[in-house]
């Protein structure tokens, strides 16, 4: 049996690890599963079709897998998915998906999401993500693994944030931002590269020059974007070693159907 206190309420026919620590006051609906070592702190509710995996950490008053705040939402058997060793600290919100996307709104593993952060419906939210107090995305966003969100940001329905990228405070983001990249503001605008997260993230010093030629085809030279399509495929004959990073960059902006932030 699962570690319960004995003022939580957990439905029968939800499925706990016996690890799993639920503290006091927390609510479990019956579509819930939870794995092995995660941890529900005191005064949570996590309701709908809700799979939570191994060592998770949430602290108290989190809200996870309440309906859509979306007036289409009819009640559909939507889904939230939520990976390993994740920390979602205060006052987060999860919602389900909706059936106008895949029906999931998907949380990946390692991700670090601070206080009264919302996730909103149908998100995809990739791995090892920093996300900040305050931080919102609405329905449909996509962001891709080592991102950092900076708190009070907003970020516009169906927008994507690609891999590496960090936002600043407090920004608006209602374009598609480009892997490896920093931006902030309202307007929002593109600063440099995100060179403190490659280091970090042990990027070659090659792999790292790749990315600034990128930047600089893309911002720094005045062309259009199909001439700087056309330079950054060029760059894998000149650093081999960033294929990876080219074909990233290059996958993202010619998939972008917003356009991105330039």
């Amino acid at each position: 049996m699962a570690h319960v206190h004995p003022s939580a309420i957990v439905d029968p026919a939800a499925e706990l690890d016996a690890s799993v620590r639920v503290g006091a006051f927390s609510l479990i609906g019956p579509h819930v599963r939870i794995g092995a070592g995660t941890e529900v702190g005191p005064h949570c509710v996590i309701e709908g079709h809700t799979t939570i995996g191994r060592d998770n950490r949430i602290f108290q008053f989190a809200s996870l897998g309440a309906v859509p705040q979306d007036k289409k939402y009819a009640g559909e058997p939507t889904e939230l998915v939520v990976g390993d060793r994740n920390v979602v600290r205060e006052f987060c919100t999860f919602n389900l998906g909706t059936v106008q996307d895949a029906g999931i709104t998907r949380i990946g593993s390692d991700n670090w999401i601070m206080a009264y952060v919302h996730i909103a419906h149908d998100c995809q939210v990739g791995n090892h993500a920093t996300m900040a107090n305050n931080a919102t995305l609405a329905g449909h966003v996509q962001v891709g693994d080592h991102v950092t969100i900076g708190g009070l940001t907003g970020v516009l329905q169906r927008m994507r944030i690609g891999d590496h990228a960090m936002i600043g405070f407090a920004s608006h983001v209602n374009k598609d931002v480009p892997p490896f990249l920093v931006v902030d503001g309202n307007p929002l605008q593109v600063r440099s590269v995100n060179l403190v997260g490659l280091r970090r993230r042990d990027f070659s010093a090659d792999r790292q020059t790749a990315v600034r030629e990128m930047h600089k085809l893309l911002y720094r030279q005045g062309k259009t974007l199909d001439e700087a399509l056309a330079g950054i495929e060029a760059l894998t004959a000149s650093y081999p070693e960033a294929a990876g990073d080219v074909a990233n960059m290059l996958g993202f902006l010619r998939s972008s159907s917003v356009g991105i932030a330039r």
